[in-house]
C-alpha cells in the first residue's frame, strides 16, 4: 500500500506541476488571496479525485476485465487533447469565473480538471491498483499540496510567469504518456503491472 501511495502521489504530483491547471492557480493566486484560491481549488481537486476513482471503477465493472479498451481509449484521449492544446488557440479555451475567489478558483478547477490529465491517471490507476481508497488519499494529496505551491508562487511571481512556454512541456508530456500507455494497453508484458 504504501508503495502505491507513493506511486500515486508522484505522478499525480508531477503531472499537475506542469499542468495547466497549476498555471491558472498561479495566475488566480497572482490577482486574489492565495487562501481562498488554494481553498477553492483543493475542493475542486478533492472532488474530482472523487469522481475519478469512481468512473474508474464503474468502467473496470463494466468492461468485466477488458481494461485493455479503457487503456486505449485513455491514451487516445491524452493524445487528442495534446493535439487540443497544440492546436486551438488559449484564448478559445477561457473558462467563465465566479463571483468569489474561492468560487473562482473551484469552479475553474473543476472545469479544467474534468477530462484532464490527472483525471485520466487517476482512471487508469483504478484499474492497475487494488486500493480506491489509497489512491484517492494519495492523488486529492498530491494535488491539494501542488495547489498550495501553485498559490504561493502565484502570490510571489505570478504575473511574471509565461505560461504558454509551459504549455510546450504539457503537450509533449501528454503525447508521451498517451503514446505509453496505447503500447501497454496493446502490449502489457511491455511495462510491469503496479500493484
Amino acid at each position: 500500500m504504501v508503495t502505491s501511495f507513493l506511486i500515486v502521489f508522484a505522478v499525480i504530483g508531477g503531472t499537475e506541476l506542469v499542468d495547466r491547471t497549476n498555471f491558472a492557480l498561479i495566475s488566480l493566486a497572482a490577482k486574489h488571496r492565495p487562501i481562498a484560491i488554494w481553498a477553492g481549488a483543493a475542493a475542486a481537486f478533492w472532488l474530482t479525485t472523487v469522481l475519478a476513482v469512481a468512473i474508474g471503477a464503474a468502467l473496470v465493472a463494466a468492461l468485466g476485465g477488458q481494461v485493455v479498451y479503457l487503456r486505449l481509449g485513455g491514451g487516445i484521449f491524452l493524445l487528442a487533447y495534446a493535439f487540443y492544446l497544440l492546436l486551438v488557440p488559449e484564448s478559445n479555451r477561457r473558462p467563465p469565473t465566479g463571483r468569489s475567489a474561492a468560487t473562482t478558483a473551484f469552479l475553474l478547477i473543476m472545469l479544467l480538471e474534468m477530462g484532464d490529465t490527472t483525471m485520466i491517471l487517476t482512471i487508469g490507476f483504478v484499474i492497475t491498483m487494488p486500493s480506491a481508497i489509497v489512491i484517492v488519499v494519495a492523488a486529492g494529496l498530491a494535488l491539494s499540496l501542488v495547489a498550495a505551491m501553485a498559490c504561493i508562487i502565484g502570490r510571489r511571481v505570478g504575473a511574471r510567469v509565461e505560461p504558454k512556454h509551459l504549455e510546450r512541456v504539457v503537450v509533449v508530456v501528454l503525447m508521451i504518456v498517451g503514446a505509453i500507455t496505447i503500447v501497454y494497453a496493446v502490449e502489457p508484458g511491455w511495462l510491469p503491472t503496479l500493484g
